[in-house]
């Protein structure tokens, strides 16, 4: 009979009296019906003396003070023989009385000794594979809910960018484990403001992920009714506060930004102060509160700013600005601000830039510590106006009165072309442009985002390309830049491929994108510096070519 873990058990079977002895191990996992099963307390002396004993131990005439040996001796156990293995107490071999009422001879217990010496190490070896079972299946348990906290957690992520006209929005989510606590939302509201949420729930793993989808659903549901962002934190505060688990709470910002005017109302549940980017100057946008779930009737200070053209904010989790490199120096809010003041809008987007930075400031090796989101909203130099189409100005395609329609990254792997190609046709939808032109327009896009994605960022997803999109009365023009620099043959205009030449092997079979490309607009412009490669589509919007006769 087996005894294992904390929680001695002594397993007996009420056997019929046999003239031989019979010895029998009882496994906890597998008694017999007819078994009575036996607590043993861990401070019980009869462990210790049976894992110090040489032999089997006669329980009638042993003498101690243990509730265990009286149980066995009223369950008619008359020899125990123990199972020790390296020392270890890991199971015993309990025998009734014999059949003839005759004691056990030496020979028995020089038997049954032998048995033991035998027995104790297959015993063993049977507890260790049945403990890895258990083991085994309770990783696969876990890894399974893993699985699924992680898919929830992806589905509640939003799944695209709003398209503002003028706006540009970037988001950024890495957790520090298959799942995490941190969270960020946008919300379209029905009068065509758009709430910025970014939160972080105070741990990791599985349970942050519950309560950050529940902390998500509920404001959600109160900002579709309450206008106020102040309102709105403090009724989310008292709405999850009973369901918080102790030693949990949310930090949370939310804030409304007006498109129209540029006005940003914000409320702050113990969150890190979002950065506000105006010229040179990088400044902090204050706002008082208590972190959500903390305690209920909680009131939030509500501020207001106002972005001019130009200007940007970086909503963030602390898991950037409290990284450790391997000098146990903290990446800072002090590095973080200077940072946003030295990025230029002509580098790669604000959000790869500061991953970058970070990756630089980290080192190799680096094992990250907590969860890091980031999220920006960036307004364009130049306001869209209404009526672009009947925007006053001259026929020349030029920068004058040059609007940004759209700005956006996708990471470079293939199929993201797609994606490229849906945002741009969103964007130029306002601009009432012919069918025909339109599905040129895309195919365009798509082979120039392909060519950055392959050629120029080598199909590195964590290399994004950059889609810019521009507006004038006059013309309509589309970047695609990726981070390769100058390739050696971009350079020259397109020519025509030799399509007998090609189908005869005799050339290359590459050599059809740029000709498409520039067959599909009316001009088609090449520009690299140093690090990047941006290849510009125009189709003029009055007197240009119908794209039914390319040239």
């Amino acid at each position: 009979m087996a005894v294992q873990g904390r929680n001695w058990s002594s397993f007996l079977r009420r056997r019929k009296r046999v003239e031989r002895p019979a010895p029998s191990i009882i496994a906890p996992q597998s008694r017999p019906a007819d078994t009575t099963e036996l607590q043993i307390a861990p401070d019980d002396p009869i462990i210790a003396y049976f894992q110090h004993s040489s032999g089997a131990v006669d329980i009638e005439h042993l003498k101690l003070d243990s509730p265990a040996l009286e149980a066995m001796r009223a369950a008619s156990v008359r020899l125990v023989v123990p199972l020790v293995s390296q020392g270890e107490l890991i199971g015993l071999l309990n025998l009734g009385p014999r059949l003839s009422q005759q004691e056990y001879s030496t020979d028995d217990r020089a038997l049954l000794n032998n048995l033991a010496t035998q027995t104790a190490p297959a015993v063993r070896v049977a507890q260790l594979v049945r403990q890895k079972q258990v083991e085994d299946q309770a990783r696969e348990r876990i890894d399974q809910e893993l699985r699924v906290a992680r898919h929830i957690q992806q589905t509640l992520l939003p799944k695209r960018l709003p398209q503002f006209p003028g706006w540009q929005l970037g988001a950024h989510y890495q957790p520090a484990r298959a799942v995490g606590g941190d969270f960020y939302d946008f919300l379209e509201l029905s009068d065509g403001r758009l709430g910025l949420v970014v939160g972080d729930v105070t741990d990791k793993g599985v349970p942050a992920a519950l309560v950050m989808a529940s902390t998500r659903s509920v404001l959600r549901a109160a900002a579709s009714r309450l206008e106020s962002p102040g309102v709105v934190l403090g009724r989310v505060n008292d709405l999850v506060h009973p369901d918080v688990p102790p030693n949990m709470f949310i930090t949370c910002m939310y804030a409304i930004l007006n498109p129209v005017n540029g006005n940003l109302v914000y409320a702050n549940a113990g969150h890190d102060l979002p950065f506000h980017r105006h010229g040179s100057s990088v400044v902090e946008l204050h706002a008082r509160g208590m972190p959500l779930g903390l305690m209920p009737g909680m009131e939030y200070e509500e501020n207001m700013t106002v972005l001019a053209p130009g200007d940007g904010v970086l909503f963030y989790s602390d898991g950037l600005v409290e990284a450790h490199n391997s000098r146990r120096q903290m990446f800072s809010f002090g590095r973080l601000q200077r940072l946003i003041a030295e990025h230029k809008e002509t580098d790669a987007p604000l959000v790869p830039y500061l991953l970058h930075e970070l990756e630089r400031f980290t080192g190799p090796g680096w094992e990250q510590e907590d969860d890091i989101t980031l999220v920006t909203l960036q307004r364009s130099e130049e306001v869209m106006a209404a009526g672009l189409a009947r925007h006053e100005h001259d026929d020349k395609t030029s920068d004058t009165g040059r609007v940004l329609l759209t700005q956006f990254t996708i990471p470079s792997e293939a199929g993201n072309e797609r994606i490229a190609m849906r945002q741009v046709a969103d964007a130029v939808r306002q601009l009432e442009l012919p069918p025909e032109r339109v599905e040129k327009l895309k195919t365009a896009v798509a082979e120039a985002t392909m060519n950055a994605m392959e050629h120029g960022n080598k199909f590195q997803p964590e290399v994004p390309v950059t889609v810019r999109v521009y507006a004038s009365h006059a013309a309509l023009s589309v970047g695609i830049t990726d981070q390769g620099g100058a390739p050696p043959d971009m350079g020259a205009r397109a020519q025509k491929p030799d399509i007998e030449a090609k189908l005869a092997n005799l050339q290359t079979a590459r050599g059809w994108g740029l000709f498409l490309i520039e067959n599909m607009v009316d001009e088609l412009h090449v520009t690299s510096g140093e690090h990047t490669h941006t290849v510009e589509l125009v189709l003029k919007l009055t007197g240009g070519n119908d794209g039914d006769d390319p040239a």
